[in-house]
């Protein structure tokens, strides 16, 4: 049974059947989850892209719903008539997109379009706006308390972000405070999820990011790893975040979408176990310097509000059988189902 939210005409609760979201970049590796996450539960979801009749949108169209409750739209992050096109009538709007690299000029593209995004939305009526940030924008602090608990409150340091190349990070800071600063002089509701590395199967037939970083592993192309932690979480966990922030009216602020905090090291060695087949390094490359480690994290705000985070040994599993049945990777003869 879909789970009924805040939207209201004349007084009257609407359920998700009778409501139209949009989805901001619904082709990506997140956005297609989203938009699969809002079909299931009934909504009518209207899609962005920059091309919606290119062939890489075809997996929207076949998903579960998609005939019946879901329209892909032209519309460009730096064009607010596209964007304030793509809005009007939606009741809340999912801002998943984002351009992912270091382009010297993605901090103001970042910005300005975040800012455009927010205010085609107040404009056209729109109630509520999940915003998808990124613990790029949370954990990038070299003198936070190793001891410390990393949870929303937290922030990277923009200058060492910027002087060590992290553009990207750069970029989903300032988006993040631009999309708070706006939504707030506007009087919309905003619930900011804040994914780390995402893993999990993709919807999608082209490689994403993090998809491409496990592929590599496996393929042999990266033969030494870096000592260094990172922060895992599942697409689908990412995707239920969105809607069940934009679903609870008093979800506002930062959510902390973590499942997993470790080192290379052991995320590899997690990558060993269940596909042994594959020339999966084992060496380090020689820093000089104490292995890094893990951090402590709180996703505590999320299960609040019902979310239940994947293992990531599952989530890995489907990364990899994913990548296998779409061709990215040779089929070992045998996978070891080791997590079940």
């Amino acid at each position: 049974m879909p789970s009924i939210d805040n939207a209201k005409d004349n007084g009257e609760i609407k359920p998700p059947q009778q409501q139209l979201v949009c989805v901001t970049g619904a082709g990506g590796f997140i956005g297609s989850w989203v938009v699969k996450e809002l079909l299931l539960r009934g909504y009518r979801v209207r899609g962005t892209a920059r091309d919606p009749a290119n062939s890489k949108n075809a997996h929207l169209l076949a998903l579960e719903g998609a005939e019946e409750r879901l329209t892909l739209c032209r519309a460009d992050l730096l064009n607010y008539d596209s964007l304030r096109s793509a809005f009007t009538g939606c009741h809340g709007v999912f801002h998943v997109a984002s351009p992912v690299s270091n382009d010297p000029e993605l901090v103001p593209v970042a910005v300005e379009g975040t800012r455009n995004v927010i205010s085609a939305a107040a404009d056209a009526g729109v109630r509520r706006i999940v915003f998808t940030s990124s613990y790029g924008a949370v954990h990038m602090d070299p003198n936070r308390s190793p001891d410390a608990v990393l949870d929303e409150t937290f922030w990277s340091d923009y200058e060492y972000c910027k002087q060590s190349g992290n553009l990207y990070c750069c970029a989903k800071m300032m988006a993040e405070i631009t999309a708070t600063e706006e939504a707030a002089k506007r009087g919309l509701e905003l619930a900011v999820v804040v994914p780390s590395m995402t893993m999990g199967p993709m919807l999608q037939q082209a490689l994403n990011f993090s998809s491409s970083h496990v592929a590599r592993y496996l393929t042999g192309a990266k033969p030494t790893y870096p000592n260094a932690v990172a922060a895992y979480t599942d697409v689908r966990d990412v995707a239920r975040a969105h809607v069940l922030a934009y679903e609870r009216p008093d979800a506002r602020g930062r959510y902390l979408c973590i499942g997993a905090v470790l080192h290379r090291a052991h995320f590899l060695k997690l990558l060993k176990e269940l596909f042994p087949q594959y020339p999966v390094t084992a060496r380090c490359e020689d820093d000089g310097k104490p292995m890094a480690k893990p951090y402590k994290f709180s996703n505590q705000r999320l299960r609040d509000l019902g979310l239940e985070f994947t293992p990531l040994r599952e989530s890995l599993y489907e990364t990899v059988m994913c990548l296998q049945k779409k061709g990215h990777l040779p089929a070992p003869v045998a996978t070891k189902r080791a997590y079940l």
